[in-house]
């Protein structure tokens, strides 16, 4: 059995061939005590296993708990698919903690990436650091930079001072009402109960309502055009940010049944503490600007004086505040911060499983790398840790040839290493 590996740098849409080294001998380099030989027989019983996912696979990707078919950009809702790419992700965890890959992986790091004089760090040679990760809280990240108790103080402030924003909170909230009428509207002609129909009723009233709120919080419009309200729908009395609270209770009471929207109903339930908080704050359309203006402001000083540094809502307006999305982040193998080269430079590693090495797929992985890692990056530096943080994306996928991707995303660069590994049988 042997391995192949090409290292390709990647600018743009091209891949640039650079460097080619000798296959090596996968036998030789695991027959060395009677654990590497056990674990040799593992990787060629579950190879065949292996190489049948990845054919059965090739168009979906899991992203954030979600099945999507890459070639229409759709939802799948498919029980079997779902275990199928649970056991796809285990076995290539396995794989990529393997003597080979690991070797490889040092060779391609020392060479390319990472100081020489650091020749014994290796990206995911640790078992925790092929663990999946999903990353839906200022805590968790704080934990994982190993952020201080008073620099975690200094994060929330910041954090609270952008994300609270009138503007962002109710752009939240319609983002996550937006997915859940997608998906109704999605699988009403797959069967739904009544209940979660009425939800779908919920969802709509919902969103008029916030539409209505968004006519004194549009950052683009020029304050002169706000002195009276457009009065789009009658609500009725003044109304109260209780009553976005009720249907929210509402719309979770009436799809909680339904496994195919628990996404959104579990993201319902987190924006719930926000409303909580909010619930006396008046929302009276038929005001003029400057009461407007202040109950804005109410809205702004509750949420960023009540949510905490571990809440899941103040994440998701973080979420929505640097990307316009409010999904939690999820990789599949969380990595970890190690020292890079000199005491103030540190580098962030973390990993995505692909199923295939198209062009869509590829950039799929490069996009979601780059918004994981880019919290990270965006907390680290609103806690003013120490130094210089590094970030490292890799990749992996079956049957291709290795190569390195050195790209440009954002303010981030992501260096991925796709199917470090293809071995042939």
């Amino acid at each position: 059995m042997r391995c192949r590996s090409l290292e390709l740098l990647y600018f743009g849409n091209h891949f640039i061939r650079i460097n080619k080294f000798a296959a090596f001998d996968l036998n030789s380099m695991f027959y060395h005590t009677s654990k590497d030989a056990l674990s040799l027989q593992w990787y060629q019983n579950e190879f065949p296993k292996v190489k049948e996912l990845t054919h059965l696979l090739a168009n979906v990707d899991a992203v954030n708990g979600r099945l999507i078919d890459v070639k229409s950009n759709s939802t799948l809702f498919d029980d079997d698919i779902e275990r199928d790419m649970c056991t796809f992700k285990s076995l290539v965890r396995g794989y990529v903690g393997s003597a080979f890959v690991q070797h490889k992986m040092k060779h391609v790091m020392t060479s390319f990436v990472l100081n020489a004089k650091h020749e014994s760090f290796t990206p995911f040679g640790k078992a925790n650091e092929r663990e999946p990760m999903v990353v839906d809280s200022l805590t968790k990240v704080s934990n994982f930079l190993s952020v201080s108790a008073q620099q975690r103080k200094l994060v929330r402030h910041k954090v609270c001072s952008q994300v609270t924003q009138h503007h962002i909170w109710t752009g939240a909230l319609k983002e996550v009402l937006n997915g859940f009428a997608v998906d109704l509207d999605c699988l009403s002609s797959r069967g739904l109960n009544n209940d979660a129909l009425l939800g779908g009723q919920i969802v709509h009233s919902c969103l008029n309502f916030l539409t209505e709120t968004g006519v004194f919080s549009d950052p683009g419009s020029s304050s002169w055009m706000k002195l009276s309200s457009s009065k789009m729908f009658d609500f009725g009395d003044p109304q109260k940010w209780e009553d976005v609270l009720v249907m929210f209770n509402d719309l979770i009471e009436c799809c909680k049944k339904e496994t195919r929207l628990k996404l959104h109903v579990a993201k319902a339930e987190i924006m719930k503490e926000g409303l909580l908080h909010i619930r006396d704050v008046s929302v009276d359309n038929s005001v003029g600007y400057k009461e407007a203006q202040h109950q804005e402001s109410l809205v702004r000083k509750k949420l960023s004086k009540m949510l905490g540094h571990s809440s899941r809502c103040l994440f998701t307006l973080l979420l929505y505040y640097l990307y316009g999305r409010v999904v939690d982040i999820e990789v599949d193998m969380c990595g970890g911060v190690y020292p890079n080269g000199s005491n103030d430079k540190f580098c962030l590693f973390m990993g995505r499983i692909l199923t295939s090495d198209s062009e869509k797929m590829v950039g799929r992985g490069v996009k979601q790398l780059d918004r994981a890692l880019g919290i990270f990056k965006f907390v680290w530096e609103m806690a003013e840790m120490k130094g210089h943080l590094d970030l490292q994306g890799h990749m992996w996928c079956v049957g291709a040839d290795s190569r390195i991707l050195s790209a440009s995303i954002g303010n981030c660069l992501v260096g991925g290493m796709l199917a470090p590994w293809s071995i042939h049988q």
